[in-house]
Order: C-alpha cells, then sequence, then structure tokens
C-alpha cells in the first residue's frame, strides 16, 4: 500500500541558503533506490480552512517499508541537516488507504464503536482506530 512522507515546512524570511538548495538537488537521487516520488512540491497551497504558514512537501513511496528505509538512509541522513539547520518543520509517515477504501464504512465502524461504548461494553482498540 503506498505511503506518504508529509513535511510542513517553516522556511525563514530571507534568500534560499545554499545548503538548502544543495539538499533539493541531491534529494532525488535518495529516493529513487527506495521507488520515492514527489507529488507535491514547492507548490503554493490554497487555505480554505484554519491557517497555513509554510510550505508542503508530499513523497510517495510503495509502502512504509520502503519509506522508512529511504529515511534511515546513509545517503538521506547525509544531506538532511542541509535542510534542518536552516528550516524548522514537521514530517510525518503515513499509510495510504486502497482503491476499495470506503469512508462509509469507516464512519460505521466508528458508530458502532461509539454505540458499544456508551453500552458500557469494552471497545477492540481496531475497531476504534479504523
Amino acid at each position: 500500500m503506498t505511503a506518504y512522507a508529509i513535511a510542513h515546512l517553516r522556511p525563514t524570511d530571507g534568500p534560499v541558503p545554499d545548503e538548502v538548495l544543495s539538499y533539493i538537488e541531491r534529494i532525488q537521487d535518495t529516493m529513487k533506490p527506495y521507488g520515492g516520488c514527489f507529488l507535491v512540491h514547492g507548490a503554493e497551497v490554497e487555505v480554505v480552512e484554519g491557517e497555513w504558514p509554510g510550505a508542503l512537501v508530499v513523497i510517495a513511496f510503495p509502502g512504509t517499508e520502503e519509506l522508512r528505509a529511504w529515511y534511515a538512509s546513509p545517503a538521506y541522513q547525509e544531506i538532511l541537516p542541509l535542510r534542518t539547520r536552516h528550516i524548522d518543520g514537521d514530517v510525518i509517515i503515513v499509510p495510504g488507504v486502497g482503491p476499495e477504501y470506503d469512508a462509509s464504512a469507516t464512519a460505521a465502524a466508528m458508530r458502532a464503536a461509539r454505540d458499544r461504548t456508551d453500552q458500557g461494553q469494552p471497545v477492540r482498540a481496531s475497531t476504534a482506530s479504523r
């Protein structure tokens, strides 16, 4: 199942440091062996709810194993400080859903779990977290 690395980066004002440019130039080559590709990189976001200071980056990998292996790889760890020394941000790993995913089925499972809790019955963690 496809997995995503999602970064909310908050660059500072001013010119982009050379180290950050070097990071951007080199990151794609670190992703290739793991099947990673950019889905969003450097696009302006349109905020329709709340606030979103900064930039969004979304990278897709074939699965969480490949994504974790890329992030831990010596090639990526070598260039990571080039960005982190200059740009604050949050990075998460999240598994995607498959083409068969049905949000209404998730809502039904959540409703059933809530109703069992309201009746004092224990809720299995796997049902409540879907």
